[in-house]
Parts: C-alpha cells; sequence; structure tokens
C-alpha cells in the first residue's frame, strides 16, 4: 500500500518537472528569436474629450520614417549622419519630394510648416542650396500669383525665372559635395575670380538665391566686441540650373594679417582679401531669391572691394554684406553702434536687428518671400516658422 502511494506520488512530481522544463525551454527559444512587431495594419486614432487617444481595429498606420522625428535636433543629426550614405540621401530626397502642397489650405499649411522645418535644418547644416529650395516651395504659390501681375510691378530684367527648382535625384550626389565642404570650418584665401568662376559654369540658370549671415560675437546679444572677438558677417550665392543642378559660394570681406594691431580701433586700416565661409558658423541669418541683373550686380560689387582697403569703422565685412544685400532687394536698417575710438556697422548689431525683425524687401517681393533662420541656441529650443499671411 504504501509503494503504491509512493509510486504515485513519484509520478506526479515528475509530470510537474516535464511541464515546468517545457515552459522554461520555451521562454528560453523566445528570447532566442528576433522580435517581430504586430502587424500595424489595423490601427485607428479616436479622440477623446480629454485628449487622450485610444486605438481600435479600422485601417492601416502609415508608415514611420526616421525623418518623421518632431525633435529638430534629433532631426538635425539624424540627418548629418545619413547624408554620406547614398541609400539614407535617396531616402531623404523621397521623403522631400512627398511634402507636396496638398489639395486643402489645410494640407498646404502643414506642408508647408514641414518644408520650411527643413529648410531650417538644412541651412543649419549649411546646405544652403536645399534649404533654399526647400523655402521656395512653401512661396511657390504666393509667387505664382505675383507673376500674373510681373508686367506691372517689375521691370522684364528684374523678374526672377523660378519655375522649376524641382527636389530630384541629383540632388542626392550634390547633397554629399555640399556637406563635404561645409566641414572646413577655418575660412582660407579666395578672390574675386576664383568666386566668379564658381558660376561660369556654361549652363543656363532659372533661378538665384543670396543669404546673409550673421556670426555675433555673444550669440543672442549686441555686443559689439568680446576681448578681440568682433564676430563676422559674410554672403552666400546660389545658382541654380535648368539642368537641376547648382553651384553656390559663401565668402566674405576680411583685413589681412600685416602687423600686430591691424584692423584694431588703434590701427583700423588694412590690406582687403576675401574669404571662403563654406564652412563658417553664423548665429542669424536671412535669404531671398534674387533676379540675374542683381546676381551679376553682387558680382561686380565682389570685384570692386577687392581693390578696396579694408577700414574697421567704414568699410568692414558687415558694409560689404549690407551693400550685397541691398543690391538684392534687402534691407538691413540699425546696424551701426560704438566702440574705443570708432564708429560703424558690425555683426553684434547686426544680428540684433534680425533678431528683431527689422529687415525688408525694398523690390517687389513680399516679405514673407525673405527667409529667416533665428539664432541658433534660440533655435534649438523653440523652431521659429514663418509668419503667418494675412
Amino acid at each position: 500500500m504504501k509503494s503504491s502511494y509512493r509510486s504515485v506520488y513519484f509520478k506526479l512530481i515528475l509530470l510537474a518537472l516535464l511541464i515546468n522544463s517545457s515552459f522554461v525551454a520555451h521562454a528560453q527559444l523566445s528570447a532566442s528569436m528576433p522580435y517581430q512587431q504586430d502587424k500595424a495594419d489595423t490601427i485607428q486614432t479616436i479622440p477623446f474629450t480629454d485628449n487622450k487617444e485610444y486605438t481600435v481595429a479600422s485601417a492601416p498606420a502609415k508608415a514611420f520614417s526616421v525623418f518623421d522625428d518632431d525633435d529638430d535636433n534629433s532631426l538635425q543629426k539624424t540627418i548629418s549622419l545619413n547624408l554620406s550614405k547614398s541609400q539614407e540621401r535617396k531616402q531623404l530626397m523621397s521623403y522631400l519630394k512627398q511634402l507636396e502642397l496638398g489639395n486643402t489650405i489645410a494640407e498646404n499649411q502643414k506642408n508647408n510648416k514641414a518644408l520650411y522645418r527643413f529648410a531650417n535644418l538644412f541651412a543649419r547644416l549649411k546646405l544652403y542650396p536645399l534649404a533654399m529650395k526647400c523655402f521656395f516651395k512653401t512661396i511657390d504659390r504666393e509667387n505664382k500669383k505675383a507673376k500674373k501681375n510681373a508686367d506691372k510691378l517689375v521691370d522684364a530684367d528684374d523678374r526672377v525665372n523660378m519655375d522649376e527648382l524641382p527636389i530630384n535625384t541629383k540632388d542626392d550626389s550634390l547633397l554629399s559635395i555640399q556637406a563635404e565642404k561645409a566641414k572646413t570650418t577655418k575660412s582660407k584665401y579666395t578672390n574675386y575670380k576664383r568666386i566668379s568662376n564658381t558660376f561660369n559654369d556654361g549652363k543656363p540658370a532659372i533661378a538665384y538665391a543670396l543669404l546673409f549671415h550673421v556670426k555675433q560675437p555673444v550669440s543672442g546679444k549686441p555686443k559689439v566686441f568680446v576681448f578681440s572677438n568682433t564676430g563676422h558677417t559674410f554672403i552666400t550665392l546660389i545658382k541654380y540650373n535648368a539642368d537641376s543642378t547648382y553651384v553656390s559660394c559663401s565668402f566674405g570681406f576680411y583685413p589681412k594679417s600685416e602687423k600686430i594691431l591691424f584692423a584694431t580701433p588703434w590701427d583700423p586700416s588694412s590690406e582687403s582679401q576675401f574669404k571662403n565661409d563654406a564652412g563658417h558658423k553664423w548665429d542669424e541669418v536671412v535669404g531671398k531669391f534674387i533676379s540675374q541683373k542683381s546676381f551679376e550686380k553682387i558680382l561686380n560689387l565682389t570685384k570692386k572691394y577687392g581693390d578696396l582697403e579694408y577700414h574697421l569703422s567704414n568699410n568692414n565685412c558687415t558694409d560689404f554684406s549690407l551693400e550685397a544685400a541691398n543690391l538684392a532687394g534687402l534691407s538691413i536698417p540699425e546696424t551701426k553702434a560704438k566702440w574705443p575710438l570708432g564708429y560703424g556697422s558690425n555683426p553684434g548689431t547686426t544680428g540684433q536687428s534680425l533678431m528683431d525683425g527689422k529687415y525688408n524687401n525694398t523690390d517687389n517681393q513680399p516679405d514673407a518671400n525673405i527667409f529667416r533662420s533665428l539664432n541658433i541656441t534660440l533655435a534649438e529650443k523653440q523652431f521659429i516658422y514663418p509668419p503667418s499671411k494675412k
């Protein structure tokens, strides 16, 4: 009798051990398998009055893209890392092409905000041609409306031919080249001939653009100088070709190093030179599309400044850039301030004017056609979209 009980008891223990071992084996097998996400083909969001969202089975979910990131800093890093990879660049181009204007006002506003956001991010990555392409798409409709009245508004020579600025596969390879240029942080010597030859590519142009950059001595503040740091102002010129290629050049006016106190309040004059500022940092930038006539005037101004002497108070980097902006139909007032033994336009004060919105078009383009990217430090905290049109 006892042996019978023992036999049953022993069998129950063996059965329990077998069941337990099967659970353990199943758990280990599941852990060793790659994770498979549930098929997201039945997701729909339903809003409730408490602002929460719940899911029910219904419609297919939208495919997620790494470029859907809502955080600007995170998205900027993602784009920067993907620029060196051909496949990722193609995915980025494909994503941008999908941001076409919608059929309703709400869709247009949503896409315009997204494109303006990418324009801002590309500008911060110093990818200026692509930045202005994205910006152009946000003002395309306004340009087409204005074009109907072009004969009444501007002379034929001042019209901007921007019928086509598509984002396409050519941007893929050009983007890689532009990213390499932007990596150079030290500005190197250049001259008018090199700058002019950049745009002599033998290709017909369909559009031109200018960007006006300011690097303040102290980001976000109107300080004129901090010790020997006086900041810098420079410009970028872009030529868009009919074959969907483009060329650009960023450059600024500098004093030529000659002696210890050159280009200082104690010795404000110096020989001058231009430097390539493709990789130069900036705090504020404004930009716009310009006519061929304005573009050629700016190149002529560059040639003129190549023969001029640098002077800290009345012929410095900001003076050159402001003259170029004026030729582009862009006015920036309140750029001057005093410093020991001197007075004139400077990056600190000019940057403050841009931050305060003190700039406007002097040609017949609406102010909405001015691209604006605010102080980088401030932009990281709060992304600024273009002002709403009344």
